[in-house]
């Protein structure tokens, strides 16, 4: 019979094999007052009581109770189930809401690692290794996009949202067939009357948000027009590059995370519905982790905020163009085709038309005499000819 136990050879040698107690100790490596303790043992309980013993402790102050893992594994799954984030750090907020003891964001990733509730991720990019931009203040900088969401049928519909940058209040969300450009200019028009006027915005290239990638030569759309009006400075993310607009792009995984979770919406109506649910949650419920967990709300109502700041800017430009058979030449302002009026007496003359800001100025190509001046209101579609209510003198 053979017995897997160490401190049994050393104790048979001792006892059996008549060998010292210091040659004992001298050959197993082990001080001689421990042998006479397994000999102690061995008189006592016989082999079993000579068995190596566990060196833990008997008890662990610092061991999570089983309660709080059990709640822990809960609140996982729940968060799961709203598509909400169920990481470490929202977990660890649900806790404290609920006025219970949060161990740390690593003693909970090794909680749910143990209960095979983490799948494992390829290595990512460090947090160190990007540079991360904040504006200090809310209405500072508002970040907008849009972002396309499926209905049940299969039919996509566009999202447009302003996210507070400082913040990440989400101020407007709404969905419509199409986000064309008076769509994006009736949205912040809403928002800034809620919330007041940003001092700023960042948003992509699109036509929706700017004009000066679409071969304009200088002309600005509706969006470009109202934030000069309001001395709203622009800013757009390089070509290419949506890690500039890095905090709605983010944003955006979290709001359709949230939505695959609930019953898919049938029309824009529905969908419009759950998107304001949404909106409620993640401004007043769900914690940011990069504004120190706490809400959006908090974050955006516990500190004044920015305002415009006057802007030098001019929309200055340079139309040609021949005036058409109903005496009216064409001018896109403000994101909209104008017709000016010049006059049918004037028919298929060549014309050059100066703007500056919203005075255009209009002479006959060819002569340089003044024909047409219109200060253009963005309110219609067609601008009357201001010199012919002029009597010459």
């Amino acid at each position: 019979m053979s017995y897997d136990n160490p401190n049994l050879a050393i104790v048979k040698a001792v006892l059996e094999q008549h060998m010292r107690v210091s040659d004992a100790a001298k050959r197993f490596k082990r001080s001689r007052q421990w042998i006479y303790e397994l000999l102690k043992r061995y008189n006592e309980g016989g082999p079993e009581a000579v068995l190596p013993q566990s060196k833990a402790p008997k008890t662990s102050p610092h061991k999570i109770p089983e309660a709080i893992i059990k709640e822990i594994v809960s609140i996982r799954r729940e968060l799961t189930a709203k598509g909400a984030d169920n990481g470490p750090d929202s977990i660890a907020w649900v806790l404290q809401q609920r006025g219970l003891y949060a161990p740390a964001e690593s003693t909970i990733r090794r909680i749910l690692r143990k209960q095979g509730l983490i799948t494992p991720h390829p290595a990512k990019r460090p947090k160190s290794a990007t540079k991360r931009f904040q504006a200090s203040l809310p209405n500072e900088c508002w970040q907008s996009d849009v972002t396309l969401i499926r209905l049940a049928d299969g039919r996509e519909v566009e999202v447009l949202d302003f996210l507070d940058d400082h913040s990440r209040y989400l101020l407007y969300l709404g969905a419509h067939t199409r986000v064309y450009g008076p769509t994006v200019v009736k949205a912040i028009e809403a928002t800034a009357a809620e919330y007041g006027l940003p001092q700023s915005t960042l948003t992509d290239n699109g036509l929706v948000f700017t004009a000066r990638l679409a071969g304009a030569k200088g002309g600005k759309n509706g969006f470009e027009k109202f934030l000069e009006q309001h001395s709203i400075k622009q800013k757009n993310g390089r070509v290419a590059h949506p890690q500039t607009q890095g905090k709605i792009e983010r944003f955006h995984q979290t709001l359709k995370k949230w939505l695959k979770a609930q019953p898919p919406a049938t029309t824009i109506p529905e969908l419009q519905k759950l998107l304001d649910e949404f909106r409620d949650w993640y401004n007043n419920n769900r914690p940011h982790r990069a504004i120190g967990r706490r809400t959006p709300s908090d974050a955006y109502f516990d500190l004044p905020k920015a305002s415009p700041q006057p802007l030098v800017t001019e929309d200055n430009r340079v139309r040609h163009d021949k005036v058409d058979k109903a005496g009216r030449i064409t001018l896109r302002f403000a994101g909209e085709m104008r017709y000016l009026g010049i006059g049918r007496a004037h028919q298929a003359t060549p014309t050059l038309t100066i703007i500056s800001g919203t005075h255009a100025t209009t002479t006959n190509a060819q002569t340089g005499e003044i024909i047409a001046e219109h200060d253009i209101d963005t309110g219609r579609r067609y601008q009357p000819n201001l010199l012919k209510n002029k009597r010459p003198k």
